[in-house]
């Protein structure tokens, strides 16, 4: 079994579990597996506690494995305190109701570390779409967040060198909102740098999401 830990696609690939990112304004309850979250793009002040409420009333429903994608996004031009009025909430909500959160982060990684420490988050934390160098890997994961790669694995000798340094232990894999690669691309190339990596993210993969 591959899990894809992230992705906008419908799922369409035999033997993979995809947790596919739903828009929460247009939320499809009967697929199997998915997040449910406010990403920093797409905040609108207006909203927001409307949609936190939605998020509260739905978070729990019996195919919603992760609150997410949410984060912290310094090239956007929402404000980062309001970012993080609209994060912190988000992660309280994790918090009150034991999920798992998958997290963009875009020049903000010092920030969510921050935020963990400051809040004591105990949930899983899933940095999906890491594409940066060692020094930024080890702060994450000594500071308990997990690293999902995507497609960046599998061209980018940077990002295999730090897949490569990451203790297999917060690793994770994922296509996102790539339509070129897929998820056993993204196996295969991991494969060549760990070669238990099927067994490795399965094993991560139960323990974070309780999937047994």
């Amino acid at each position: 079994m591959k899990y894809n830990i992230h992705t906008h696609q419908p799922h369409r690939e035999a033997d993979t579990l995809a947790i596919l990112n739903q828009n929460i304004e247009k939320v499809d309850f009967t697929i199997p597996h998915f997040s449910l979250g406010i990403h920093p793009w797409y905040i609108e002040s207006s909203l927001i506690q409307e949609q936190l409420s939605w998020l509260e009333a739905n978070i729990n429903h019996p195919n919603c494995l992760a609150l997410g994608e949410c984060g912290l996004d310094k090239k956007i031009e929402i404000p980062l305190p309001l970012q993080e009025e609209v994060l912190v909430e988000q992660l309280l909500l994790a918090e009150k109701n034991k999920k798992a959160v998958i997290l963009h982060v875009v020049s903000a990684y010092q920030e969510i570390i921050a935020l963990k420490k400051r809040l004591n988050i105990t949930v899983p934390l899933l940095v999906h779409g890491f594409n940066k160098h060692q020094q930024v890997a080890e702060s994450l994961w000594k500071n308990g967040f997990y690293l999902s790669f995507g497609s960046a694995l599998l061209r980018n000798k940077k990002v295999q060198d730090t897949f490569s340094s990451v203790p297999k232990d917060f690793v994770f894999l994922e296509t996102d909102n790539d339509t070129t690669s897929s998820i056993a691309d993204v196996y295969a190339k991991a494969a060549e740098l760990h070669p238990n990596i099927e067994q490795v993210v399965e094993s991560n993969f139960k323990r974070v999401f309780k999937n047994e």
